[in-house]
């Protein structure tokens, strides 16, 4: 079973990404990015879930973007500590409508300490792997996976952080670890320019992780 594709950075061509098929799209809230979402998110179909993503916000600011956007998964990609997790999560524990998932990203380079994940486990629903840089965001590079052998929490993890067209074996041989992969986290690499989305590239990425 393949995990399931994010698509991230969306802001242009957002009808024909949606198009293809991926589970999720996600819409950067953050004013220092070139992806920074402004606007109105058009319709999209139901089975396609809408990620926030968002740098050190506030919870009010995060829970505005939530009514407005009808957002199902929070993406929290700064310096957010277990106890701002805790409350976004409580924030929504009692919604009237679907239940939002939270999930916290944390940055890799050669190596990790997974303890550091224990205090979160209790309040999200994965993790995020994404490639260490100097700047917040994506840095278009990946980071050494291998370290994911040592991977020991039962909360599921997306994998992110530079994955392109040329990956697929590598992928593959990523998966054979036996770990919990959620999901897999594209973007840049499959851009024209910041937000705007190679139509091809993602299909054929698309239809080939899927065989």
């Amino acid at each position: 079973m393949r995990p399931a594709i994010k698509i991230c950075g969306m802001k242009y061509n957002i009808a024909e990404v949606a198009g293809l098929g991926p589970d999720y799209l996600g819409f950067i809230f953050y004013d220092s990015s070139p992806r920074n979402y402004v606007g109105e998110i058009p319709d999209i179909p139901d089975h396609i879930k809408k990620v926030g993503v968002f740098v050190n916000s506030s919870l009010e600011f995060i829970n505005k973007c939530i009514r407005n956007h009808h957002l199902q998964v929070i993406q929290l990609h700064g310096d957010e500590s277990v106890e701002f997790c805790s409350s976004l999560r409580a924030a929504h524990a009692n919604s009237s409508t679907q239940p939002i998932e939270i999930w916290k990203v944390f940055h890799i380079l050669d190596s990790f300490d997974f303890k550091r994940l224990q205090p979160f486990e209790r309040y999200v629903n994965a993790f995020l792997f994404d490639t260490k840089g100097t700047t917040r965001g994506g840095t278009g590079t990946a980071f050494d996976w291998n370290v994911l052998k040592d991977y020991n929490s039962k909360i599921p993890f997306v994998l992110s952080g530079g994955i392109g067209p040329g990956d697929l074996q590598k992928l593959k041989k990523a998966f054979s670890l036996g770990i919990s992969v959620k999901a897999i986290d594209i973007n840049s690499r499959f851009e024209t320019e910041p937000g705007l989305k190679d139509i091809e590239k993602l299909k054929k990425f698309i239809d080939e992780i899927q065989c």
